[in-house]
């Protein structure tokens, strides 16, 4: 892989060694589009001539906003071939936000997918002076579709040779502005470098049986970007699904060797996964519970031992195996990031033989800084795995994970001063996250240094550990742990709803509405049973001593969830600011 120096190599890479007839596809209106290799370089080409012809030139900036399908991979890699930059847009974001990055960025050219996002994007657009041409993937009235686009392009004899050999390693890749949640986003520099040493540092973990991907994050966000580029540095065959309705059935239909995912879209699948155990009767109820709680005291695969791998050959011939067979039957990995796994789902997944592979990393790194892998000495429940060759960390006094190497990123667009703050004059990444490294080289994420809080009795709380505690529970879906500058912590809880109504069910308690039922007493005294069951183990001045249940789901749409579905705790705190003033006030009188 030596050849690789900028991330369009990657297709050169492709058509000597792999060449496959589906190297991408995407399913529109319930039908498969599939694009061998051959065909995708030509699209890519003539892309990038067309772009050349409609006046994109190198240091230029084009923007993408669209959901996953092949139209971004061809928009993309045409920009990087002439030495542009790609700025992806979050089809969540707000109207301020899209406005700032266009201007911010200098945007010259943008491409969009259908008409909902055109209309997003043209309010946006209403404040700028000059005009910004614009693309789009569906055909929408009056506006330049993409396959006319294509054709200006197709027509042109440019020698594309002569723009890919004015691009080096170093030269911006993309500018991916972060979610915003302290203030307006800032555009984070990637290089071709940054990406392809991460591309050949991860690539490294992945097992030869590995086949084809289904994708469903994301592209926007550097996970999935480089994970897809890290497919196709491996031969990996591409399929996007046509939606996170259909995605089961997609799964079904493509029958991957594996996904990228985050630990809510997991959470969801075991709980759908316990939820059907609960409908079951007699022998077979007990069958399923006795497999799920024996996948629960899963150990590494190394540290198990021959009675219980011979109970788990058992449960996995008769329950884990129907597990298996729901996501095509074909998985050998899942690959997990975005944000704290819940140690119990790592267990019980790796037990049903659907081994996840935790990772940690940040858009500065691009991402990947460690993780997970298959063999028996790169496995790690708890942690988030051991630090990619390529890179140095160490944590400092205050225990802040710092990051050295070659896909740490280049600068903040535009702002020196924000630039400043995190990188150090040797080169260290100050991750905002604090952690610890064991003595075997697996890394520990126990918080994020802004989110770790004092009481008013100056103990300090990490309400990550908590709340990955908390949501053992079936019966909570979100949770955020509160309490900065109080006497004690809090929590917000969001009930999983589904699981709340077939208990309230089996109890007797009529269900009229979300808002009602989070009144009923039995309800709280439930929840109240849960907290203090998953409160043992912690400090007396870490456990939660009151809480509020709220009667609708955080969501990216609400601004209250980053695209990652990490939670906007500002968002959330200054929502619910009302409520947890009179929880504290209550508790005063109490």
């Amino acid at each position: 892989m030596a050849e690789l120096k900028r991330v369009f190599d990657l297709l050169n890479n492709y058509e000597k060694h792999f060449s496959k007839e589906v190297m991408v596809a995407g399913k529109f209106a319930g039908e498969w589009k599939t694009y061998n290799t051959k065909n995708f370089i030509s699209i890519v080409n003539d892309f990038s001539r067309a772009l050349v012809h409609n006046g994109i030139a190198k240091n230029d900036k084009v923007a993408l906003m669209s959901a996953n399908r092949p139209e971004w991979n061809f928009c993309d890699f045409g920009v990087m071939q002439l030495g542009a930059a790609i700025v992806p847009l979050y089809p969540t974001l707000s109207n301020l936000d899209l406005q700032h990055i266009l201007k911010d960025a200098d945007v010259k050219m943008i491409f969009v997918s259908n008409a909902d996002l055109y209309g997003k994007l043209k309010i946006a657009l209403e404040t700028f002076p000059s005009e910004i041409q614009v693309y789009s993937f569906d055909k929408i009235p009056s506006v330049n579709y993409w396959l006319d686009f294509l054709e200006t392009g197709r027509l042109r004899g440019i020698n594309l040779d002569d723009y890919k050999n004015e691009v080096s390693e170093d030269d911006l890749l993309t500018l991916i502005y972060t979610s915003g949640t302290t203030g307006k986003p800032k555009g984070v520099c990637l290089s071709h470098k940054n990406l392809i040493s991460n591309v050949v540092a991860s690539k490294t973990l992945f097992p030869a049986e590995y086949r084809s991907a289904i994708s469903f994050l994301p592209l926007s966000h550097v996970f999935e970007r480089m994970v897809v580029y890290m497919y196709y540095s491996l031969g990996i065959s591409v399929y996007y699904a046509e939606s996170m309705d259909t995605i089961i059935k997609d799964i079904n239909e493509i029958k991957p060797s594996g996904f990228t995912t985050v630990p809510r879209v997991l959470e969801k699948v075991y709980d759908s996964i316990v939820s059907k155990g609960k409908s079951l009767t007699g022998l077979k109820k007990a069958m399923f519970f006795w497999a799920l709680n024996l996948g629960l005291k899963y150990k590494e695969p190394r540290s198990n031992s021959a009675f219980y791998n011979f109970q788990l050959n058992i449960a996995r011939k008769l329950v884990f195996k129907k597990w298996q067979e729901a996501l095509g039957g074909n998985i050998v990995a899942l690959i997990s990031g975005g944000a704290a796994l819940q140690e119990r789902l790592a267990r019980v997944f790796w037990a049903a033989d659907i081994p996840v592979l935790e990772g940690y990393g940040l858009t500065e790194t691009s991402p990947v800084v460690a993780v997970n892998g298959l063999k028996e000495d790169e496995i790690k429940f708890g942690t988030v795995g051991k630090v990619l060759l390529n890179l140095e960390v160490k944590i400092a006094e205050d225990g802040e994970v710092l990051v050295k190497g070659p896909s740490i990123f280049k600068s903040y667009y535009k702002n020196d001063e924000a630039t400043a703050e995190v990188l150090d004059k040797d080169g260290y990444l100050h991750t905002g996250d604090i952690g610890e490294l064991d003595k075997e080289g697996f890394l520990k994420i126990t918080d994020r240094k802004k989110e770790m809080f004092k009481t008013s009795g100056g103990k300090f709380i990490a309400p990550q550990v908590l709340e990955n505690k908390y949501m053992e529970s079936l019966l909570i879906a979100q949770v955020m742990v509160v309490g900065e500058g109080r006497r004690f912590p809090s929590a917000l809880i969001v009930p999983a709803f589904g699981e709340l109504k077939a208990w309230c069910k089996a109890k007797g308690i009529t269900w009229t509405s979300n808002e009602e039922i989070i009144k009923d007493p039995q309800v709280i005294d439930k929840y109240q049973r849960e907290i203090d069951r998953l409160n043992v183990g912690f400090g007396h001045w870490e456990q939660i001593k009151k809480f509020i249940i709220l009667s609708k789901e955080w969501t990216i749409d609400a601004s209250e969830l980053t695209p990652k579905l990490s939670l906007k705790r500002k968002v959330i705190l200054s929502n619910n600011a009302e409520k947890i003033d009179n929880l504290y006030a209550e508790a005063i009188k109490e």
